[in-house]
């Protein structure tokens, strides 16, 4: 393979800008022994990673087993979560409900009140068309 291409192959390879095809070809290149001079650093890079894609880990990676018991208590905790706002949120309605007919209840109350004030009302002119009445008929009298 001719130098010039190798050399652009190299400078794309270290732009991160090369195919794996191109990166096979920079490696059988470099696993030769007839390599310049000025090239020859390189070889040990490319010799690494063919050596290195071959490595097999031997030890066993063992992760921890999850505790049951930790996942069925953030259930547990996420129910009485629930259960705790859908109970604060009745006791909110209730407590509208119960609002609601004492405003009622106030209502009828005052009503009730309002309209025995008007019958005292009236019995009053009643009784000063009375009072009226009577003056008149004792300045008459006088």
């Amino acid at each position: 393979m001719e130098l010039s291409k190798i050399e652009k192959l190299l400078e794309k390879y270290f732009e991160a800008e090369t195919s794996l095809a191109e990166e096979a070809l920079l490696k059988e290149y470099f696993s030769q022994e007839d390599i310049p001079p000025h090239l020859v650093p390189y070889r040990d890079l490319f010799v690494y990673f063919n050596q290195s894609s071959t490595e097999v880990a031997e030890k066993e990676i063992v992760l921890p087993q999850r505790n049951h018991l930790l996942q069925w208590l953030s259930v547990a905790a996420a129910l009485i979560l629930m259960v705790s706002v859908y109970s604060v949120y009745q006791k909110n309605q209730r407590e509208k409900q119960e609002a609601r007919l004492a405003y009622i209840e106030t209502t009828r109350a005052l009503n009730m009140i309002s309209q025995n004030l008007n019958k005292g009302n009236r019995a009053i002119v009643k009784l000063e068309t009375f009072d009226q009445t009577a003056n008149k008929i004792f300045k008459n009298n006088k």
